[in-house]
């Protein structure tokens, strides 16, 4: 038993420190544990149990995927006309779906056809299949960005994860994805990447990946005046991909908050029913 609390207190120590910038341990067997540094935790308006997207937020996200990542990355699941959520008019939404070409068809001769996208319609793949995906990123087809905010989770280890169940932590994505973008480096003494690799130690499945450093500094002209830094880029980008996976994440919490309220008043009345009707009667 002592041997046994002797290794647990350890880990559990451990753990609760592993939000801040420590290298993950390696694993027994001397594999190591990715990824290698914890994402960095972020401030997001949708946070917590009454959070909100940033629509202004939003708005900027979609600018850089559009103008940066849509180049490589599809997004298959989201169509123009939800576009109204962050702010935008029907009239603006036809204007940014025309500018996107859509296969359609067949035709009466049985022909697929191209025509201008309407809000209908969901965004485009850069590449016509994931073949060709993958022989234009040097074997490794970019995913998806419909549901990648979602699909990116890192554990928090013990205890936080206990706090995570009752504050509704869903931020995992976007921290990661953020750390992801800000966090290309140089590799340490003695750590080798492949040829086309580039070294992040924020990566979830090694120690490099194949896509370089897709965002720089001023490389996006924002008209809001926001700062154009590669940190305010991917923090937009981050928002607007978790809006991407979540568009309907406002709508759940208020109908959240709604059925606890309505749950905890019907407890309050059925007690003290309960009260009034069994006050007179022996036990």
């Amino acid at each position: 038993m002592k041997k046994l609390l002797a290794s647990i207190v350890p880990l559990a120590l451990a753990t609760m420190i592993g939000a801040g910038p420590a290298v993950a341990a390696e694993e027994e067997g001397g594999t190591p544990h990715y990824p290698i540094l914890h994402p960095k935790e972020q401030s997001w308006s949708f946070a917590g149990p009454f959070g909100t997207y940033d629509k202004g937020q939003l708005q900027r996200g979609l600018k850089v995927y559009v103008e940066v990542c849509s180049a490589c990355h599809s997004m298959d699941l989201v169509a123009f006309r939800t576009l109204d959520a962050l702010g935008y008019s029907e009239d603006q939404v036809k204007a940014f779906a025309a500018n996107y070409e859509v296969e359609d068809g067949p035709n009466a001769d049985g022909d697929m056809y191209t025509r201008t996208a309407v809000g209908t319609d969901y965004f485009p793949s850069p590449f016509p299949n994931a073949e060709a995906a993958a022989a234009s990123n040097g074997g490794a087809a970019p995913p998806d960005f419909s549901l990648l905010a979602k699909a990116r989770y890192v554990e928090r280890g013990f205890p936080q994860f206990i706090f995570d169940v009752f504050t509704g932590y869903n931020e995992s994505g976007p921290n990661y994805i953020y750390s992801l973008l800000t966090g290309y480096q140089e590799p340490p003494h003695g750590v080798e990447v492949a040829e086309g690799s580039y070294y992040n130690p924020y990566f979830v499945s090694g120690p490099a990946l194949a896509m370089a450093p897709p965002l720089s500094d001023e490389q996006v002209t924002y008209d809001d005046g926001a700062p154009e830094t590669l940190e305010q880029y991917s923090h937009d980008v981050s928002a607007f991909m978790m809006w991407a996976a979540e568009p309907h994440m406002e709508e759940r919490k208020r109908t959240g908050f709604m059925v606890i309220l309505f749950l905890a008043i019907f407890s309050t009345l059925m007690y003290l029913t309960k009260k009034a009707v069994y006050s007179n009667k022996d036990h």
